[in-house]
Parts: structure tokens; sequence; C-alpha cells
């Protein structure tokens, strides 16, 4: 029987890595949740790959990586592009090995009434979010599949259980990512194959997510609270990376909404159409920033937005105790998968030779 990867315990500072240490690529590296969950899998020592549109914000989690003494590459991609993000995979398995862990993070967004929004952003935000999403399962599975063994997470979104106002192409992104997760998930099962994928749906978050995002409305748009930081999603996507959660909903707003949908879709639909158009909408100069649809930022972008956000959420936490529960209980000690060496095991470097970056790498630190 496949084993989790490492990491199952709800302390990640616990868990035993590797002499080799494993690798994490995560598209959308370069701001918001990616670049929180890069941070975190560096902190528990994992080598990580990072793709993302902009060399100054790859450049900026680099930066952060580096700081913590942790390895990363970066390649620049458009995640629509599936040939450029195959290109980019072949760069980071070269430079940093094979992948272990591919987290699908980037997303985009337009705010506005679905006639205001124009047929190109519309299509823009679906090639990005959902088909990026399905651009980067196919290049994670291609190097996974033959080594039968690693997990794939696709972030998803809390609105792909009913969908909200003004977010026409997000919400039909994020629910096509929903049912396409569904139905891969179900192709490994008939394969039996050793490979896992996890979908998971975060809450509002603090991100700047929102002031990249064209506005059509009259005002720059804003996250509907509760809103939470990224970085309490990026131990979720921890967890979630590191275990065999085939769907993993974080805080307990997004739980009970998706038990509100499925008990009862008119009274989930009543409890949306109580939002109010001002609470997605910011009046604050401060929170319109540089349109990021089309092109990346000129800058690189932030981990955090500027709007207030819970630090905290009991969900995950819940989360986490219950995996160190479920470890501790036990009747044998977790073993690595096969692609993995198990801890304390002297493996070969699993690079080539010659490990010189090859082309499509803009950053590599080492310890």
């Amino acid at each position: 029987m496949h084993k989790p990867l490492p990491g199952g315990s709800s302390d990640p500072a616990t868990m035993p890595v590797p002499a080799v240490p494993p690798v994490v690529v995560i598209t959308g590296g370069s701001s918001g949740i990616g670049r929180c969950t890069a941070r975190l899998f560096a902190q528990r020592g994992w080598r990580v790959g990072l793709i993302a549109r902009g060399a100054a914000g790859l450049a900026d989690t680099a930066a952060d990586i580096a700081a913590l003494g942790g390895i990363s590459a970066g390649a620049i991609a458009d995640v629509a592009d599936a040939a450029a993000l195959e290109r980019a995979a072949d760069s980071l398995v070269a430079r940093l090995g094979g992948i272990d862990v591919w987290i699908n993070a980037a997303g985009n967004g337009v705010y506005g009434r679905l006639l205001d929004v124009p047929e190109a952003e519309f299509r823009r935000v679906t090639d990005v979010t959902y088909m990026g999403t399905v651009n980067g399962t196919r290049a994670a599975l291609a190097r996974m599949l033959p080594r039968d063994c690693g997990s794939i997470v696709n972030v998803c979104s809390g609105v792909a259980f009913h969908g909200l106002p003004l977010m026409t192409s997000y919400v039909g992104a994020k629910a096509a990512v929903r049912g396409f997760s569904q139905s891969v998930r179900g192709e490994l099962r008939m394969a039996r194959s050793a490979v896992h994928l996890c979908t998971v749906f975060p809450p509002a978050v603090n991100t700047p997510f929102f002031c990249h995002a064209p506005s059509h409305t009259g005002y720059a748009s804003r996250p509907v609270a509760p809103v939470y930081q990224p970085e309490i999603v990026a131990r979720a996507l921890y967890l979630a990376a590191t275990g065999r959660r085939r769907e993993m909903v974080i805080s307990g707003i997004v739980l009970a909404f998706s038990l509100v949908s499925r008990v009862s879709p008119v009274l989930a639909a009543w409890l949306t159409e109580q939002l109010r158009f001002e609470s997605m909408m910011s009046r604050d100069r401060g929170a319109r920033g540089e349109p990021a649809l089309f092109a990346p930022p000129a800058r690189g972008p932030s981990a955090r937005g500027p709007f207030g956000a819970r630090g905290w959420s009991a969900h995950v936490w819940l989360l986490g105790a219950l995996r160190a529960v479920l470890s501790a209980s036990a009747a044998t000690p977790r073993k690595a998968p096969p692609c993995l060496p198990a801890p304390g095991h002297t493996a070969p470097d699993p690079r080539p030779a010659d490990s010189s970056p090859p082309a499509g790498i803009v950053s590599s630190i080492g310890r």
C-alpha cells in the first residue's frame, strides 16, 4: 500500500527529513498563497521550484527562501501556455530533481457584471485559473506516473460550492477545477496509481489578488469577510500535500457553507443574496493596484494584501491536531514512499552531474 509523503505530523517542525530533501513545485509562487506556501516548505527542508510570469516576483520569493537557508529554483512561464509550462517543469527537474509535490496555486480574477466584463478578460481568467490548473496537473502527472509516486494539490475556492455575484469568470473557473480534480482522481483510482490528488478550498484570503484584479464596478475590489492571512492557507496546503485527503476545506465558514449548499441549495442562494454590494468593493484608493491580468506587475507582488485579516484558524489547527493523533496511534511507523529515501538513509543526489541551470531557470539559491 502506498504510504503518505513524510510530514504526517501536525507539527511539521518535528517531521524527519530525508538526507536528500523532497521537491515541491508551486505555480503562482511569486505572490500571495503561492509565496507563503513556498516559504513554509522551505522552512521544513524541502527544495522549492517556483513558476510564475514575472522575474521580479520570482526573485523576491527566492530571496525569502535564501533567507531561510533553503534551496530554490525559479522558471518563468505563463500557466495558460502548456508548452511553456512543460519547459519550466523540465528546467526545475534538471536543477532540483524529481518532483514529489506539485501545487497549482496560480489564479486571477475580474470583477463586474457579466455583460460589463469584456470577453477577452473573461477568457483570460478561464485560461489561467482553470486551464492553468489543467496544464499544471498534466505536467505533474507526466513526471509522477512513471515513478508511481507523488502528490498534486489543486487550490480551488469556497465559491466553488455556490457562486458569488460579480465574479462570474472566477467562480466558473473554480467550479470547473473541482469537477476536473474529481475526474482525475477517479482516473488515478481506476489505474490503481499511487499518485494522489487533493483539492483545497480556501476562504477569502488577504493577498494582492484583489488589488491586481480589473474591476468594472467603479470601485476597487476587496475580499468578503471573514478574511484570513495567506499563511493559514499555506499551512493547510502543507497538510494536504503530505496527507491523503481527497478534498480539504479551510475555515469553519467554508465548511458550513459547503454543508448548507448540499443540504439546502435554496438556503445557500438566499444567504449569498444577502451579501451587500459594498462588502465586495473598496473605496480605499490604496486597494487599487497595477492591473496584472495580461502581464505581470512591474514590481514583485507581496505575499499579503492591504486588508485586515485573521492570522489564525481553529479549523486548520484541528486538522493538524487530528493528523497528529492518527499518526501517533498508528500501529507501525510511517515510511517514505518509493520515490523518497527513508528518514536517515543517505541517498544519492537525484540531480544530473551537470547541474548548471538550463534555459528557463531565473534563480537558484543554495543553503
